[in-house]
């Protein structure tokens, strides 16, 4: 099983620059991963590579306000982070000065196990010292004064922050089975809401023709993973709230820790998210399922408690499923009842399956015929009056599959264009349930000069 990746939560009065600085740290991706609902009271969390170091990123709320009654759940939640945290980036306002908003804030970091670490933040234009004077009063150590908005000296605040985070483990040097090649094992990540029916269903796959069950040591953040084994294929279960006896699981008091999860999908190959079916899929499991496919992991969905439901409930689900998941429409949909047991077989399938595409082996040839196939569907359009051309392709990576696309002016081709190469790609090598990365080479062909010759057999 890979190591966790480390977290930082930053912290701090509204309004001091903490989204900035959640925005600068993870300029390298797209999307949001989760929040809790509500505006400027929100936790974001989202995945940062910072010097070589992949990290989870918590922007969190609830700190230091007035308004107990509005902030009181913020402020708890807030305090979950904390708790999960390797290290705390406490932001304060060099513009307005130390207030007493801060102090409190202090107060409630003292102590901590994880260091903290305070950053003056809006000191664009002020000497370093000058700016962090003040801030020495709060009595957590070295002030260090940025600029989120502008990303002064954030380089060199991050760098002390990251060499006092814990070793770098497996997962972050990239040596993981995960990142290299599939195991003996397929890891996967089971994700859902405590009402989907996610530990009834952890709990009956290892009840059923189990070899091997077994909690791994670790401390309360880390993914608990469990063993078994069917039909000759050998599962490692990756479960946020640890694998327990069916006597011991209380689905109603589970507590959902969204960085549980995203440590639970990076120690992972596939990610199963279990959908209530008579809830449906909600706000926070459509970002978790968007983090998945960010960290670039196969996804099932298996659409849970699915007996009983009559045939127009059924259909109204499908429907309200395949609107709500048309960013992924790739991804296989599974229904079953962990309950009752029916449908596990061809989940299991399924997650055979998606874990077979993650890992494909594409040839050079197999990729430049069917981008070849592509192009004279539906050739690029032309910029400017000049024609893109698309000239091969060949595999740069897998899990998730990554293909490289060699040719010229590959710079202007468009979002649409590029979704259409990667459904081509998608239906030709039947890589459902995984994302699949393209990536755009401009530049002379190597191969030009064998134009017109047959290849050797």
């Amino acid at each position: 099983m890979t190591g966790r990746l480390p977290v930082l939560v930053i912290v701090g009065r509204p309004n001091v620059g903490k989204s900035t600085l959640f925005n600068r740290l993870t300029r390298s991706r797209d999307a949001l991963v989760a929040d809790q609902p509500g505006v400027t009271r929100d936790r974001h969390y989202g995945f940062a590579r910072v010097m070589d170091r992949d990290l989870i990123v918590v922007d969190t709320g609830g700190l230091g306000v007035e308004d107990e009654n509005v902030d009181r759940l913020a402020a708890r939640q807030t305090q979950l982070a904390i708790d999960e945290a390797d290290a705390v980036l406490f932001v304060v306002d060099g513009r307005a000065g130390l207030l007493p908003g801060d102090t409190v804030v202090a107060g409630r970091l003292r102590g901590l196990a994880a260091p903290v670490h305070v950053l003056v933040n809006k000191a664009e234009g002020q000497p370093a010292e000058q700016a962090a004077a003040e801030f020495h009063e709060l009595g957590l150590g070295e002030p260090r004064a940025i600029s989120a908005e502008h990303g002064d000296r954030v380089s060199a605040a991050l760098e002390v922050i990251i060499d006092r985070l814990p070793s770098p483990s497996v997962s972050d040097q990239g040596d993981a089975a995960t990142a290299t090649g599939p195991s003996d094992s397929i890891h996967l990540a089971v994700l859902g809401r405590p009402n989907a029916g996610k530990s009834t269903l952890i709990n009956r796959l290892l009840g059923e023709e189990r070899m091997l069950a077994l909690d791994q040591p670790g401390t309360t953040r880390d993914a608990i993973a469990a063993d078994f084994e069917r039909d000759g294929q050998a599962f490692r279960i990756v479960d946020t709230a640890g694998v327990r006896r069916r006597a011991r699981v209380h689905d109603a008091l589970e507590k959902f820790s969204v960085i549980k999860a995203l440590q639970a999908v990076e120690a992972a190959q596939v990610t199963l998210l279990v959908i209530d079916a008579q809830s449906g899929i909600g706000a926070q499991d459509a970002r978790l399922l968007r983090a998945a496919l960010e960290r670039g992991r196969g996804v099932v969905i298996a659409i849970n408690k699915w007996d009983g439901l009559s045939d127009e409930d059924r259909r109204f689900i499908k429907t309200e499923l395949s609107v709500t998941l048309n960013f992924a429409d790739y991804l296989p949909l599974c229904f079953i009842s962990a309950l009752h047991g029916s449908g596990l077989g061809e989940l299991l399938d399924t997650i055979r399956q998606v874990h077979a595409a993650c890992f494909a082996t594409l040839s050079t040839p197999a990729l430049s015929r069917a981008l070849e196939a592509a192009v004279q569907a539906h050739a690029p359009p032309a910029v400017h009056g000049r024609r893109i051309k698309l000239r091969y392709a060949h595999q740069g990576g897998r899990n998730p599959p990554r293909i490289v696309i060699h040719g010229n002016q590959t710079d202007r081709l468009g979002h649409e264009y590029k979704r259409y190469l990667t459904n081509r790609f998608r239906q030709a090598f039947a890589l459902q349930g995984t994302p699949v990365e393209l990536v755009f080479r401009s530049g002379e062909n190597p191969y030009e000069h064998r134009a017109g010759k047959k290849n050797p057999r």
